[in-house]
């Protein structure tokens, strides 16, 4: 503990940061109340001598707008399937990784490879994998199509080629494909989380189920999965908090129209229309927006952590 003589150095030492904090964090998440409370606000407007009101105007028009709940409907499905199903197969994984000791290191440098590789980047493998990559007349005028290697895969196991990410495809199809790729994406992090957990636990609750001859249905289920409770519970919380503020991966998969072409922003979530809102020059809008996210994160956090104190033993 720091004297109390002494406590003027580390204030000095925390300054610089307490003043980045307050210039970057504290003063925007002000502001952005402050807009979102101002009828009709824009930085234009405001620039050019304007005056507001004070009401909720803008929270009313961002509830009246006639995608915002297909926006909230997106983000929602989003979280509510790939929270439990990336983490489900993340703790196979790590359970599978911390038996496999030879091969362990190598396998959780691939494992960890999306996760330091950009969002976007890896969205344009994804829609090259799942695109049709071109349509062309040949030489004798036909029509040819280059299907990307998921369809080349549907079809040599005989299927029918799926229309995933183009024109005419269908949203079941596109949330498919979002599904896949954000699973995929939300692996790596977590398999850290739960591997390191893992690794945490006494190894004499397993020698004690062994000698009492317990299978490893039930250990995984009476022993690993009730110690790694703390973990879990923690990447399920920071796994629902990540999926609603979904939006690079879309945009890496479906660029800035949010959807295929013929039905543009059909993808759209919560960030999407903050952002929509703020190209638009509707600061007032996009800050309604984001307080209404920040409302649904805030419950969607409190219950999960309800939950987890119910269940979770630490």
């Amino acid at each position: 503990m720091v004297e109390s003589k002494q406590q003027w150095k580390a204030w000095v030492y925390l300054l610089p940061c307490l003043v980045l904090l307050a210039i970057f964090t504290v003063w925007p998440i002000i502001n952005t109340v402050r807009m979102a409370f101002l009828d009709g606000y824009s930085g234009l407007k405001e620039a050019g001598g304007e005056t507001f009101s004070i009401g909720v105007a803008n929270f009313v028009k961002v509830i009246q707008y006639k995608r915002f709940l297909q926006c909230l409907k997106t983000t929602m499905l989003l979280c509510l399937i790939t929270v439990p199903v990336s983490t489900f197969l993340a703790l196979l994984i790590s359970v599978a990784l911390n038996s496999i000791k030879f091969l362990q290191k190598p396998l959780q440098t691939i494992f960890f490879l999306p996760y330091v590789t950009n969002s976007i980047a890896i969205g344009m493998v994804f829609a090259a994998m799942f695109n049709i990559v071109g349509s062309f007349y040949g030489t004798e005028n036909e029509i040819v199509v280059t299907a990307g290697i998921v369809n080349n895969v549907i079809e040599f196991f005989g299927g029918t080629r799926v229309n995933w990410i183009n024109y005419g495809s269908t949203y079941f199809a596109n949330m498919t494909v979002m599904v896949i790729y954000i699973v995929w994406n939300a692996l790596p992090f977590k398999i850290l989380i739960l591997l390191s957990g893992l690794q945490s636990i006494n190894k004499q609750y397993y020698e004690a189920a062994k000698v009492d001859g317990s299978s490893k249905s039930r250990i995984f289920w009476r022993i690993t999965v009730p110690l790694l409770g703390p973990m879990l519970a923690y990447v399920i919380i920071t796994g629902f908090i990540g999926g609603f503020k979904e939006y690079t991966s879309i945009v890496g998969i479906f660029g800035a129209s949010m959807g295929p072409a013929h039905d543009a922003k059909r993808l759209n979530t919560m960030v999407g229309f903050i952002y929509d809102a703020l190209a638009t020059n509707q600061q007032g809008r996009a800050s309604a927006a984001a307080i209404i996210l920040f409302g649904i994160i805030l419950v969607v956090t409190l219950i999960n952590l309800r939950v987890s104190n119910k269940k979770v033993h630490y």
